[in-house]
């Protein structure tokens, strides 16, 4: 039996117990700069005490210790002593060439303490020092310490280094900004894809919210294509106050769900007092009420206090884990499903530099602000998500799309949608999908190659049939490429949107990239206008298009009556 299998065993056999925390043990020791130092950083420039990861290389007897104590308390998992050590992490010691070393034997550690015990080694990966998710600096909103390609970096050493060690999986733990959380997937994919993944994340008060604004469901939803064996909550204040957002995770994911909070919350001196018999029945009420697979403890907890949820949850049964809903699903700072009470979806189309005049003045001067002002205005009216497209040769559209997504990612008015990232071009869109912690779309792989006939009514029929073919499949469009030729007559344009999008919805349309809050209603469409557009659309005449054409001389610049 393989790990991955005899994991997947002990998850749907009974509750699964994972090991404590490390701070609070280590400052038990009393150690000093020499311990840390060791003989191997004896000259080192910089003051390395308060580096646990160093610990590794200069006082192993410690770290062995430390999990032989916790699978004597009756642990099945143990977590590598990692915490911090990336290059990133272990930049302000001046360690960044140690990185290798201090994974390598941090899993080499925890390895043979499992070997002795019959236990399993997570190798931890845990947050780091920079987010890219938001600007450290006030006056700069779009500006990150670090890039994508920069975390994704020093997560792919370490995970390479905890792979040669020998770790069971990999833990993505206190995971704050989730965007930094996709950056070590995707490093844990391509360095190490047979190893199983956890991901653990962090809500930094009651607000149920990670640091970078996302609710439990919007984070579930950007990080599930990861396909991890376990999601969690770890951290996040102390048990009681992390139960709502248990409850939240354990009603929509798919996978086992694990819980490892704190020791109740800080005291005045950044301590923890809750004791090990608290601690233990909150758990044992988590495990009662079906909410979890897996339990453990983080920043406070001690052997004892895992010896005690260990009994707590004895003789409990694992939370069964609920079918998928098979809906359609995104998230920004918060989820969107598309379910069948949903109706119709509006994808704001003005952030777009190839369909909107105004938002292309204002990205090609530089305006960036005055452009993230247009997708707030798009979102106030009513659009489910955002379409934005950079595709002009007078920018670097790459670097475009990236400063505008990073504004928009400090706005929470309009973050809370999901983005769709629009080019045709695929560095534009990797550099959009590297700004957004949600899970976005991509419109669209771009076919422009080649001539194909146009089809009279190809796009509603075309839904139609595939909604009868593909039940639950959604279907989306593009709906302003319909009224280019009548650029600057908005009343026939909107009349063409409108009429296409009654008879498209009629016929299965899920979604659609409009203007938000440019849309009239079908039935004040007047007859004669909604006569000549439909012809178009439907093609019921062969001088459907030239009549059009006429006939909108008429009314370029009047409004529907309402």
């Amino acid at each position: 039996m393989d790990v991955r299998e005899r994991l997947q065993t002990a998850l749907a056999e009974r509750i699964v117990i994972l090991d404590g925390a490390w701070g609070v043990l280590l400052q038990g020791r009393g150690l000093e700069e020499s311990d840390f130092r060791g003989e191997r950083f004896q000259d080192h420039d910089r003051d390395v005490k308060g580096d646990p990861d160093l610990l590794n290389l200069s006082r192993p007897d410690i770290v062995t210790s430390i999990h032989d104590a916790y699978f004597e308390a009756g642990a099945d998992i143990t977590t590598t002593n990692t915490f911090t050590a990336t290059s990133i992490g272990q930049a302000d010691y001046g360690l960044q060439d140690a990185v290798r070393d201090m994974n390598l034997e941090g899993a080499r550690l925890a390895r043979d303490s499992a070997d002795r015990h019959g236990g399993l080694v997570a190798g931890s990966l845990g947050p780091l020092n920079v987010t890219l998710s938001l600007s450290p600096k006030v006056d700069d909103p779009s500006f990150r310490t670090v890039d994508f390609d920069q975390v994704y970096t020093a997560y792919a050493e370490q995970i390479e280094a905890l792979r040669d060690g020998g770790v069971d999986l990999l833990l993505i733990e206190t995971i704050f900004d989730t965007l930094n959380a996709k950056a070590a997937i995707a490093a844990a994919i391509d360095v190490a894809p047979d190893l199983p993944r956890w991901i653990s994340v962090t809500i930094v008060d009651r607000s149920g919210r990670t640091l970078s604004g996302q609710t439990i469901e919007a984070f579930w939803l950007s990080v599930a294509h990861a396909d991890p064996m376990i999601v969690g909550i770890n951290c996040s204040l102390g048990a009681r106050e992390m139960r709502p957002s248990v409850e939240a995770l354990a009603r929509v994911a798919t996978v086992p769900v694990a819980s490892y909070p704190n020791a109740g919350l800080p005291n005045a001196f950044g301590g923890f007092d809750e004791t090990p018999e608290i601690t233990s029945s909150l758990l044992g009420e988590f495990a009662a009420a079906g909410l979890v697979n897996l339990v453990g403890g983080c920043c406070g907890t001690t052997p004892d206090h895992i010896r005690a949820i260990k009994a707590a949850v004895a003789d409990a049964r694992p939370r069964s884990l609920p079918p998928s809903e098979g809906f359609t699903s995104f998230s920004g700072l918060e989820p969107f499903r598309i379910t069948p009470e949903t109706g119709f979806v509006m994808v704001g189309e003005r952030t777009n530099i190839t369909g909107s005049k105004r938002f292309a003045r204002l990205i090609e001067s530089g305006d960036f602000q005055a452009a993230v002002d247009v997708a707030r205005d798009q979102v106030e009216n009513g659009a489910n998500l955002i379409d934005v497209n950079m595709d002009t040769d007078l920018i670097d559209g790459a670097q475009a799309m990236t400063r505008f997504l990073n504004l928009v990612a400090t706005e929470p008015e309009i973050a809370k949608v999901p983005i769709m990232v629009d080019s045709s071009k695929w560095d534009v869109i990797e550099a959009g999908l590297k700004c957004v912690q949600g899970k976005a779309v991509v419109n669209s792989i771009s076919l422009k190659e080649g001539e194909e006939d146009f089809l009279a009514k190809a796009f509603i029929e075309a839904t139609r049939e595939i909604k009868r073919r593909c039940p639950g499949v959604k279907v989306s469009g593009g709906v302003s490429n319909l009224s280019f030729s009548f650029r600057g007559n908005e009343p026939v344009r909107r009349a063409m949107h409108s009429a296409f999008l009654y008879h498209a919805i009629a016929a299965g349309l899920d979604m659609a990239i409009v203007n938000a809050g440019q849309l009239d209603v079908y039935q004040d469409i007047p007859p004669d206008l909604l006569e000549h557009a439909e012809d178009v659309i439907f093609n019921r005449r062969p001088d459907a298009t030239e009549r059009l054409v006429t006939f909108a001389e008429g009314v370029h610049g009047s409004a529907i009556a309402k």
